[in-house]
């Protein structure tokens, strides 16, 4: 749906470029010329990126689950706002790579996927690297903190919002990478053109989204009071739903550190990406085999980062634990 949202959108503005083309008439049809490419571009880059917006959305939307409700908006504007730094950190230096080396495009993609593999492991590995005396003081910390009027909750909360920051850069990352590979043959302005749309668009979609749903409650709070029948049904069911929801996002987001991380991962190594798409393809002759074609590449990529995830925690524990000697 957000996907959907995003090209209808995109369809809108190039209407629009459209109009002007020919309301204007100024004596530049370069220039429309140019502005239907980047429309064109724009779009396709979009449908290329839709599949990661899925995954952005369900790891930005869980980053702020037991905010407290006052601060919930504050924290999505605050990592938007880091998001919008990171993609103008992200354009110029992709165009820059692109340019001048290329080759290190892969690479530094597979390291950032094998950084949310790790985030992934290290969610799941919680409970055994931590006491549950630490977890226990931490969440007192914070629920005396919110109970606390005087406390600064943003710079309390800064820790929260570097972690999302620094989560969205990687998927930003993945998102300018797959876009500047849709518009690679383009004359350079159109480039920036459709990476700027696309950079933009994204991140106002990503975060109005996860602003949405985590005022849900408070949608459902203010449909319970009113006078409609309906309205006070429809309240109840939001505000029931709501932490099912963000439970949900929470376990969501995790996987799609995986599947991201994986996916970046697996694609970078020849070998091992041929070998997930052989897999796919053979996987048409099971049972359900259409359903089975499309699953099993994520499934295979998902355990591929569980897999670099792990050896990364470990190697990183080890790390850590030698240094406290």
């Amino acid at each position: 749906m957000a996907a959907g949202s995003l090209l209808t959108l995109l369809d809108d503005i190039a209407t629009v470029l459209d109009d002007v083309a020919l309301m204007t008439k100024v004596a530049a049809k370069k220039s429309a010329a140019m502005a239907d490419d980047v429309s064109a571009m724009t779009k396709v880059a979009a449908q290329k990126t839709a599949g990661v917006l899925g995954d952005d959305l369900a790891l930005n939307a869980q980053q702020v689950t037991g905010v407290r409700a006052d601060r919930e908006l504050p924290v999505v504007w605050a990592v938007a706002k880091g998001s919008l730094v990171n993609k103008a950190i992200l354009v110029p230096a992709a165009l820059f790579i692109s340019a001048f080396a290329p080759w290190a495009v892969t690479p530094l993609l597979m390291v950032g996927g094998a950084f949310l593999c790790f985030e992934g492991c290290e969610k799941l590995a919680h409970k055994f690297l931590h006491s549950a005396h630490e977890d226990e003081a931490e969440h007192e910390s914070h629920a005396k903190a919110s109970a606390n009027p005087a406390v600064d909750m943003a710079a309390f909360e800064k820790d929260k919002v570097k972690g999302a920051v620094r989560t969205d850069f990687i998927l930003s990352a993945e998102i300018i990478a797959i876009t500047l590979g849709a518009v690679a043959g383009a004359p350079f302005a159109q480039q920036v053109a459709v990476l700027v749309g696309i950079a933009v668009l994204m991140t106002l979609g990503v975060y109005g989204l996860v602003a949405g749903i985590v005022k849900l409650d408070d949608l459902g709070l203010w449909l319970s009071g009113r006078a409609s029948s309906a309205a006070r049904a429809l309240g109840r069911g939001i505000v029931a739903a709501a932490p099912w929801l963000m439970k949900g996002l929470s376990v969501a987001g995790t996987a799609a550190m995986f599947l991201v991380g994986g996916g970046i991962v697996v694609h970078g190594v020849p070998a091992l990406h041929h070998a997930v798409e052989a897999a796919g393809q053979a996987a048409v002759t099971w049972p359900l085999g259409g359903l089975w074609a499309v699953v099993l590449p994520h499934v295979l990529n998902a355990l591929a980062g569980m897999a670099v995830g792990a050896v990364v925690l470990a190697a990183w524990t080890l790390l850590g634990r030698l240094r406290g000697r």
